[in-house]
């Protein structure tokens, strides 16, 4: 199995890496492999609607966006971590999410998916709310630990000081684990959740 973790942060050994470090460590022990995108840092343009992603398969923007794409069909798990940035995610991170969600045809359900949310002090409720919407519209279990998914720090290396974050951490992985395993025993079992063919309707009529 595999877990693909998205690093939001533009710092690749900051605090939301911390975090993320955390989680690699518990799935390592589940024998569960785990790939770190780091994408905080790129120049990542915002989707424009051009609807050219259908026509393509794949975004009209040819960058890290379709790299992440095959990783993301491959994986069992998605990992989003994001710093937070008045009290939301980074707007790099929310523009990679943007565009690799909507440009992917491919089902996404019942790959598990969690959000993790690094921040000096306020802002990680609304952040964590902001990122699980992606998981939610999308058919994907969300995965929880035994308080919200957060992790205190500023300056370098103040994550380490944050013993319930890293501890909610290590649990979150250890469920996503659990949930992950079950999730593939299940579809081995009983297959997927049967579709419906999609129906979609405007305010307007």
């Amino acid at each position: 199995m595999k877990v693909l973790m998205i690093n939001g942060s533009p710092h690749p050994a900051g605090n939301t890496s911390i975090a993320l470090n955390e989680m690699a460590k518990i799935f390592s022990d589940e024998s569960i492999e785990t790939e770190i995108l780091q994408i905080g840092s790129q120049a990542i343009r915002g989707c424009i609607a051009c609807g050219r992603c259908h026509e393509l398969g794949r975004c009209v923007f040819d960058d890290s966006v379709n790299e992440a794409a095959l990783k993301f069909a491959e994986c069992d798990g998605l990992v989003i971590g994001s710093p937070v940035y008045y009290a939301s995610a980074n707007a790099t991170l929310i523009a990679f999410l943007d565009r690799l969600f909507y440009s992917t045809s491919f089902d996404k359900t019942m790959k598990t998916g969690a959000s993790v949310v690094v921040a000096r002090r306020g802002g990680l409720s609304s952040t964590f709310d902001e990122l699980n919407k992606y998981f939610t519209i999308s058919g994907m279990p969300v995965a929880s630990s035994q308080y919200w998914n957060s992790v205190h720090g500023r300056s370098a290396n103040e994550a380490l000081q944050d013993g319930e974050g890293l501890q909610t951490m290590r649990t979150l992985a250890r469920n996503m684990a659990f949930l992950m395993k079950s999730i593939e025993l299940g579809k081995a079992a009983y297959g997927l959740p049967v579709k419906e063919a999609a129906v979609h309707t405007h305010f307007i009529r």
